[in-house]
């Protein structure tokens, strides 16, 4: 890439040799330390690149070897300086852009977050820019290490981050806790005690099935439950040779558990509706933003009562990772005017039934087994609605902190039966 880049900047010529002589051509040259590259056979001649050095000591050689050489391209910077020197304002212009590329080069211009499901790109930039990285700030006094430990103080719930600089990107990675509750604490000696968890109904339902792993059931099949009632326990009683419960072991509860139960189901919807009609007149402004300062060109503005906003915008960038705080983008307008509409009977019956279906597949998918249906469409003069119960068979119970119990006193007695 170097002496690529040196070729260019000393700038070099292509040049085609023919005659009878052309192998006698490149061995004076090479005799003469001529330097030749990219040599190809082209029609019965000789096609190459050579610096412009070289190409003013050929005239002895082209009158030794009796070879004619003609030049087929000029290529470099000092002819490309040549052909425009009467364009001072573009190349000035084109000097000063990379100039302004080189120097924002040193600068971060985006900061990407990828793996955060619970906390949004916006919640992490701003607590980033709190602790003053944001967009605009020199690299030299991006900390990386100082991030990753802020990030992992401040959320609890994050357990890994990484943080690089490829470009003007400043690359954030983290990793959130995948487990919803927590169920250990640390005791005084800093060990790890398990704190008991139950499993209790999130349903009124009649048990069909109960397979426990951990803890002790308090239900089985069969049994009608109401919401909130124990089904799997997290505390297993320890009994002594006379079953007397002496202590308890924690566990956190662990359980399939299904029951048959009923759920309420209801849609609505008005008969009446607004179409859109979109006018053949369309608006569009073209906006080009540097930092803090856009330039708008064309408008957007107009006098319809109604109309829709489309737009996008984009960064500048170039390849993967090198960002410039260069925004560009299109706004348009579509005016349009409203027309209202009814729903026929028939078509309401549709609707409401396509959205009753799409609900059970949504059901089937979460492992919810339908027996019983008995949801029916209600048609009024201005809306009408889907409503009824389904008896399904689904999982059932969620996790809770356990209540500690507390162990039997056993009062003892003496030898006399006092």
């Amino acid at each position: 890439m170097l002496p690529k880049i040196i070729r260019y900047m000393k700038g070099f010529i292509r040049i085609r040799v023919t005659g009878y002589s052309t192998e006698r051509f490149l061995n004076a040259c090479c005799h003469k330390g001529i330097s030749l590259w990219e040599l190809q056979p082209v029609q019965g001649a000789y096609e190459m690149n050579i610096s412009i050095q070289g190409f003013r000591q050929l005239k002895p050689i082209i009158r030794k070897t009796g070879t004619k050489v003609v030049i087929v391209k000029r290529l470099g910077l000092p002819f490309f300086l040549h052909k425009y020197h009467r364009r001072r304002f573009f190349i000035a212009g084109a000097f000063i852009c990379v100039c302004l590329t080189i120097l924002m080069s040193h600068y971060i211009w985006n900061i990407n977050i990828t793996g955060n499901q619970t906390y949004t790109d916006d919640t992490l930039l701003k607590f980033l820019a709190e602790k003053n990285v944001a967009n605009g700030m020199p690299k030299s006094e991006v900390d990386c290490d100082r991030i990753v430990k802020d990030i992992r103080k401040e959320y609890d719930d994050i357990i890994w981050v990484s943080a690089s600089i490829q470009g003007s990107r400043l690359i954030i990675q983290i990793k959130e806790n995948e487990d919803s509750m927590d169920t250990s604490t640390i005791t005084s000696d800093n060990t790890t005690e398990i704190l008991p968890t139950d499993i209790i109904a999130d349903h009124d339902c009649v048990i069909t099935e109960i397979i426990s792993r951990n803890g002790v059931p308090a239900v089985e099949k069969g049994t009608e439950v109401k919401q909130g009632d124990i089904l799997v326990s997290g505390q297993v009683p320890v009994t002594d040779d006379s079953g007397e419960i002496i202590s308890y072991q924690y566990y956190e509860a662990d359980a399939d558990i299904r029951g048959r139960t009923t759920i309420v189901y209801q849609e609505k919807m008005q008969m009446t509706y607004e179409e859109k009609e979109y006018l053949s007149v369309e608006k569009e402004e073209y906006h080009l933003s540097i930092g803090n300062y856009r330039l708008r060109f064309a408008s957007i503005h107009n006098q319809y009562d109604s109309w829709e906003m489309h737009g996008w915008e984009k960064q500048l960038k170039f390849g993967e990772n090198f960002y410039l705080p260069v925004f560009y983008g299109i706004r348009d307008a579509k005016p349009y005017k409203s027309i209202n509409k009814k729903y026929s009977t028939k078509e309401v019956q549709q609707i409401l039934s396509d959205k009753f279906e799409e609900y059970c597949k949504d059901l089937e998918k979460k492992g919810v087994e339908i027996i019983e249906n008995d949801v029916k469409i209600y048609t009024e003069s201005e809306k009408a609605e889907a409503r009824g119960t389904l008896t399904v068979i689904m999982s059932i119970g969620t996790s809770a902190p356990s209540q500690l119990l507390e162990i039997p006193v056993q009062e003892e007695q003496d030898e006399s039966g006092e």
